[in-house]
């Protein structure tokens, strides 16, 4: 009993956390220009507008719906996310945007593997994929991090296409590492953005292997 009761007490905890950063990036959407909302994010070929929209989209879409664009998409996940982010993005207003993230900051959606945690992760690294990008001073608090640091695992590394052998990242800003070999330094946030695949702009990690996860500074993101 006393188990099952603290595994749940955990499960409210990370779904507190989802909802708070669900709610502080609906205020931030809110607060973008109409300049920010058409500039590119980390998430190569959208802009700030469809990572906006993909972010609800678990909300909104029902399941049969949902299945029903992936058919369209012959079964392809990405294919099917993109397509959907590009169509609520031109369909709806920025503040439209922002709402849908609001008004669902305590909805149950989780993605197809990974549960809470991945909820989590799915909020924090899209959120941040606006906020660096746009060069935006948002610091993700220190217990949000701490939850998907302790998530990294080799297989997530594998499925986001991260290949850190040799490497060890090191936090700047918390007591963490993970890997062994050379030296990668960073914000936390910033190492946290690497484990799930994007490439960071230039200036944001140290280290020799660094060249490795930061984007060339005419690469479109």
């Amino acid at each position: 009993m006393a188990n099952t009761t603290s595994h749940q007490g955990r499960k409210d905890e990370v779904r507190a956390l989802i909802a708070a950063e669900r709610q502080e990036l609906a205020d931030l959407l809110d607060g973008l220009r109409d300049d920010q909302w058409d500039g590119p994010s980390l998430c190569a070929g959208w802009r700030v507008r469809e990572v906006a929209a993909h972010m609800s989209m678990g909300f909104r879409l029902s399941l049969p719906a949902t299945l029903g664009q992936l058919a369209r998409a012959r079964g392809n996940l990405h294919r099917m996310t993109d397509r959907v982010a590009r169509r609520d993005a031109a369909a709806h207003a920025p503040a439209e945007l922002a709402a849908f993230l609001r008004d669902g900051a305590h909805h149950p959606w989780t993605p197809p593997v990974g549960g809470l945690t991945a909820a989590l992760g799915h909020d924090v690294v899209h959120g941040l994929d606006i906020t660096v990008a746009l060069g935006l001073d948002r610091r993700v608090p220190e217990d949000r991090l701490r939850v998907l640091l302790a998530g990294i695992r080799p297989g997530g590394l594998r499925f986001f296409g991260v290949d850190i052998d040799g490497v060890q990242l090191r936090a700047e800003d918390l007591d963490w590492s993970y890997g062994s070999g050379s030296p990668v330094h960073g914000a936390a946030q910033d190492l946290l953005l690497l484990a799930f695949g994007r490439r960071l702009p230039p200036g944001r990690l140290r280290g020799e292997p660094s060249h490795r996860f930061t984007a060339e500074s005419t690469r479109p993101r």
